[in-house]
């Protein structure tokens, strides 16, 4: 099982970035201070506690703490920002993202299972 590596600042943030040019960077922006939020992480925290092997890098920034670094994800990938929200970055570009209630166990193995090996 691989946990969300925790995204601080910028900083780390452009290095996940970077990152998604060899290995997808799945972005979870997560409110601590938000029930839905909480689904949403226990949802994900399910999906990567069942891999053996994950093909993506997951990544995890905590919104409340870290507004600045959420904001620049949203501007660099010229997305909504949204908290709960998922962003699979893959090579720079966003191939996927969902927020709020769409972010589901199920939801994940459907768009992101060739990613997840169980």
């Amino acid at each position: 099982m691989e946990m969300p590596i925790p995204l601080a600042t910028i900083a780390d943030w452009e290095d996940a970035f970077s990152e998604s040019f060899s290995q997808p960077v799945l972005v979870f922006k997560h409110s601590t201070q938000c029930s839905i939020s909480s689904g949403a992480y226990d949802e994900l925290s399910n999906w990567l506690e069942d891999a053996k092997a994950l093909s993506l890098k997951p990544v995890m920034v905590l919104v409340p703490e870290n507004r600045i670094a959420a904001y620049a994800i949203a501007e660099q990938l010229q997305l909504k920002h949204e908290s709960p929200q998922l962003i699979m970055v893959d090579g720079g570009k966003v191939s996927w993202h969902a927020s709020h209630w769409r972010i589901t166990y199920s939801t994940l193995d459907e768009h992101l299972g060739t990613h997840c090996e169980k």
